[in-house]
C-alpha cells in the first residue's frame, strides 16, 4: 500500500517536471528565460526545454508591430494659438530583452514619451504652419521618438497626427478667409472671361470691317469697270455715228436728237412732283426720228455683217 502510494506521488512528480521543463513559444512572440530571476537567454517560436526549478519564463514579449494611440491634448503653437491634437504610433520590438528589462512599463513610457515630442514640434511652428505641414511635423515626431528608443530594443514604423482642432474662433476666421479668397477668385475669373469675350468681339468687328472694305473694293472695281466698258460701247457708237455723219447721212444726225429728246422724255415722265404726264404734240416727229435711229441701226448691223464677210479665210 505505501509502495504504490510512494509510485503515484512519484509519477505525479515526474509528469509536473516534465511540464515544468517544456515550453512552447507561440508564432510573434519571444520568451525571456530567467534563472534564479536573472535573465540568461531569450527562446523564440517553437517547442523548447528548460531546466525544472532553476529557469523560469521571465516576460512574454510580442514581437508583432503595435499601435498605440497618444491621448488628445492641448498645444500653444509658437503665435500663441491653441490647438488640440492627438496622434498614432506605430512600434514594434526588435529586441525582446531590451524591451522586458531596460525601461519599466514600456506603453506608458512610449506614450509620454510621444506626448512630449507632440507638444516639442507643435510648439516651435505657427498655426498656418501647423496646419499646412502635417507631413513635416509626421516626419520630425518619428525621427525623435525613434531615436528616443531605440535603447529599448523599439522601432518605431510611422508617427501620424490624426487630428488638429484650432479654437472655435480661429475656426471662423479661417472659414471667412478661404470664403473670400473663393470669391476673389470667382471675381478674377469673370473679369478674364469679359475681357477675352471683348478681345474676341474686338477681333469680330475688325474681320468684319476688312471684310467690308474688300467687298466695298470689289463692288467699285466692278463698277469702274462696267463704266469703262460702257464708255467703251459709247465711244464706238459716237465713232460709228460720227463716220456715219462724215458720209452725209441725214439720220446719223436724228440719232443724238432722239436721244436727247429721249433722256429728257425720261426727266419728265420720272419727276417725283408730275402728277399729268402731258404727250408732246409732235409725237409724229419723235417716231420718225426713232425710226431713223432704227434705219441707222440696221445699217451698222449690215456694214459689220458685209465686212466679217469679206475677211479671207485662211
Amino acid at each position: 500500500m505505501g509502495f504504490e502510494l510512494f509510485a503515484a506521488v512519484l509519477a505525479m512528480l515526474a509528469i509536473f517536471i516534465m511540464f515544468s521543463a517544456v515550453k512552447v513559444v507561440g508564432q510573434g512572440y519571444e520568451f525571456t528565460i530567467e534563472r534564479f530571476g536573472r535573465y540568461t537567454r531569450t527562446i523564440k517560436p517553437g517547442l523548447h526545454f528548460i531546466t525544472p526549478f532553476i529557469d523560469r519564463v521571465g516576460r512574454r514579449m510580442n514581437m508583432m508591430e503595435q499601435v498605440f494611440d497618444i491621448p488628445a491634448q492641448e498645444v500653444i503653437t509658437r503665435d500663441n494659438a491653441q490647438v488640440t491634437t492627438d496622434a498614432v504610433a506605430f512600434i514594434q520590438i526588435m529586441d525582446a530583452a531590451s524591451a522586458a528589462y531596460e525601461v519599466h512599463n514600456l506603453t506608458r513610457a512610449i506614450s509620454n514619451l510621444s506626448m512630449t515630442n507632440v507638444r516639442t514640434v507643435i510648439g516651435s511652428l505657427d498655426l498656418d504652419e501647423v496646419l499646412s505641414n502635417r507631413d513635416d511635423i509626421n516626419e520630425r515626431l518619428l525621427r525623435v521618438i525613434d531615436a528616443a528608443t531605440q535603447p529599448w530594443g523599439v522601432k518605431v514604423t510611422r508617427v501620424e497626427i490624426k487630428d488638429l482642432e484650432p479654437p472655435a474662433d480661429i475656426t471662423e476666421a479661417m472659414a471667412r478667409q478661404m470664403k473670400a479668397e473663393r470669391l476673389k477668385r470667382a471675381e478674377i475669373l469673370t473679369a478674364e472671361g469679359e475681357k477675352q469675350s471683348a478681345v474676341l468681339k474686338a477681333e469680330g468687328s475688325k474681320q468684319a470691317a476688312i471684310l467690308e472694305s474688300e467687298g466695298r473694293k470689289e463692288a467699285a472695281f466692278r463698277d469702274a469697270e462696267a463704266r469703262e466698258r460702257e464708255a467703251e460701247a459709247e465711244a464706238k457708237a459716237t465713232a460709228m455715228v460720227s463716220e456715219a455723219i462724215a458720209k452725209g447721212d441725214v439720220q446719223a444726225i436724228n440719232y443724238f436728237i432722239a436721244q436727247d429728246y429721249v433722256k429728257a422724255f425720261e426727266k419728265l415722265a420720272t419727276s417725283p412732283q408730275q402728277k399729268t404726264l402731258i404727250m408732246p404734240a409732235e409725237m409724229t416727229a419723235l417716231v420718225g426720228t426713232l425710226g431713223g435711229i432704227g434705219a441707222l441701226a440696221q445699217q451698222a448691223v449690215n456694214q459689220s455683217k458685209s465686212q466679217s464677210g469679206s475677211v479671207p479665210r485662211t
